[in-house]
């Protein structure tokens, strides 16, 4: 297996996270695209955004945090994505996600055909597939990317923004599914998928129904379980003063892809991304400056 750098997309939304101290960029899969470049492959998030002034401000943070743009639409009528989010005293965030945004109407174009064609992986989630387009556009882009490629389903439940039919055919495109401990349940239950007697036997029924490499359970505070077919790994987690819990996960999954793309065992999956994903909680908002200690502790 080759060392990179790799080329991963960050593939659905870019949107501002509204705190009650102000707002800080996120979205799933820029957060995904951004950690993937701080850990040394060539993040790219393919997005959309608004013709107005929080659209151009998306636009300069990403060109100050090194990120290219150029798969980043503009949408002429529909304003830049948002998202109000309120922390309870734990730091874990609850969000209120506005509909009708630029986002929902991401265009399969020829430029993002020929990047799906040269990615190496790519991460996108369930609620960019909450309008009919973008997730037509989503399909497309998975479908055209190579056979090879990691296509990596972080589930990312968000209010009722989901379907069963948009879980199953997302994990019947994927290689690799990302989930929690609270969205399993109900993951199993949608698709209509019986109750299992523990969290490794419904990841193992998830993996054999829909034929996936790797199903990676993310247990918060308790670290975490990598499932493979004939292969299983278990990491209590790295314990931390919680800053807020935005964009840890998304920090998690870069470090898994990273490693995974270098073909490393499930033990050191699971201990980069929990590592990381741990520190990110531990500083405020989804994509911190990344210290040279924990860069080494990473990679």
């Amino acid at each position: 297996m080759a060392d990179g750098p790799f080329r991963v997309i960050g593939l659905g939304e870019i949107l501002w996270d509204l705190f009650p101290e102000g707002k800080k960029l996120g979205g799933a899969p820029a957060n995904f695209a951004y950690h993937a470049r701080v850990l040394g492959d060539e993040g790219i998030p393919v997005s959309r955004v608004g013709a107005d002034e929080l659209g151009l401000e998306i636009r300069r943070r990403l060109a100050e945090a090194g990120i290219p743009d150029r798969y980043v639409q503009s949408d002429p009528n529909r304003p830049t994505g948002t998202v109000r989010v309120e922390l309870d005293s734990r730091g874990v965030p609850s969000f209120t996600i506005t509909p009708e945004v630029a986002w929902d109407y991401l265009e399969w174009n020829a430029d993002l055909q020929r990047l799906a064609a040269d990615s190496d992986a790519v991460c996108f989630g369930s609620l960019a597939q909450r309008s009919p387009q973008s997730r037509r556009t989503i399909r497309a882009f998975l479908a055209a990317a190579r056979r090879e490629a990691l296509r990596l389903f972080d589930v990312n439940l968000r209010q009722s923004w989901y379907t069963a039919e948009c879980l199953s055919e997302s994990l019947a495109a994927s290689s690799i599914l990302k989930l929690n401990d609270e969205e399993l349940p109900v993951v199993l239950r949608t698709l209509g998928l019986s109750a299992p007697s523990s969290r490794e036997d419904g990841c193992r029924l998830l993996l054999r129904t829909f034929q996936l490499q790797l199903v990676c359970l993310t247990l918060g505070e308790r670290g975490c379980l990598l499932v493979e077919p004939n292969a299983s790994a278990r990491h209590p987690g790295f314990r931390v003063t919680v800053a807020d819990t935005v964009g840890s996960g998304d920090a998690f999954t870069a470090a898994l892809c990273h490693h995974r793309l270098r073909g490393a065992p499930l033990e050191r999956l699971a201990q980069a991304a929990n590592r990381y994903g741990a520190w990110v909680a531990s500083q405020a908002g989804a994509m911190p400056q990344a210290t040279a200690e924990i860069l080494r502790a990473v990679l």
